[in-house]
């Protein structure tokens, strides 16, 4: 999910440990098996399979399921499914813009999945084009702050990653979020790598030209949408145009 980093961020922690923790376990070893289908299974000439399996590690995949998931994607063990990337494009409450990204191997559950999750939650699809022009590709670094017992500063990031092609630094409380070109996401990854710090993920995302501010009726409606949405094996990953409040956010997790 993507769109309120900070919502965004504190979901994934929780995630880790609650009761939707298998189904993200298959979906990120569904990143690695895609990954080294499409270039190879050797990490080092392969920066997507990398990026797969460190985000994987950091959120404790058994490195037995992580290895599987390279032979069986690079074609070393039988077994890997032939999945297909689609894009679907849509409304959640308060017109709030949405792309929900799929990775398949079976298009008409995908398409029955997701259209089911819209509708009984408030969203609607609408038309290829319609949506994605809202949204960008970029290269987002997700970067903890406390890093083994040391705290990293918006200026240290800054200092590493500038210079590779990093263009905003978002301090989102506990991490910061580093965006740049997707074009540049290996450069300011092993740029951060090189100065000796740690970051959580590094992926290619779809972020938003402008958002969309939620009151907490609204905000409690999407949220569900999304959660209904991403409950679904086969959609890979939500990106949303919407902004919430850190009051509400707080008065939502109360």
């Amino acid at each position: 999910m993507s769109g309120h980093s900070k919502w965004a961020t504190t979901k994934h922690k929780k995630a880790v440990i609650d009761a939707r923790r298998g189904k993200m376990f298959a979906k990120l070893i569904k990143n690695i098996e895609v990954a080294a289908r499409m270039g190879g299974g050797d990490p080092g000439g392969n920066p997507t399979l990398y990026d797969a399996i460190q985000k994987a590690k950091k959120s404790s995949v058994p490195n037995d399921n992580i290895d599987r998931a390279v032979k069986r994607g690079s074609g070393a063990e039988a077994g890997g499914a032939d999945y297909t990337t689609i894009m679907y494009e849509g409304y959640g409450p308060a017109g709030v813009a949405m792309l929900i990204e799929c990775l398949t191997d079976n298009r008409n559950r995908a398409a029955m999945e997701v259209r089911t999750a819209m509708t009984r939650n408030g969203g609607s699809l609408a038309d290829p084009g319609s949506v994605s022009f809202l949204f960008n590709r970029k290269g987002v670094v997700i970067v903890p702050q406390d890093q083994d017992g040391k705290t990293i500063s918006e200026d240290d990031v800054l200092e590493a990653a500038l210079d590779a092609g990093a263009e905003d630094v978002n301090d989102l409380g506990e991490s910061f979020e580093v965006v740049s070109e997707a074009t540049d996401l290996v450069a300011v990854r092993s740029a951060l790598q090189a100065a000796g710090i740690d970051y959580d993920s590094a992926e290619a995302e779809f972020v938003p030209d402008m958002q969309v501010q939620l009151d907490k009726d609204n905000a409690a409606k999407l949220f569900r949408l999304i959660e209904a949405l991403e409950d679904s094996d086969d959609v890979q990953n939500v990106f949303a145009n919407f902004d919430v409040s850190d009051e509400i956010m707080a008065e939502l997790d109360a």
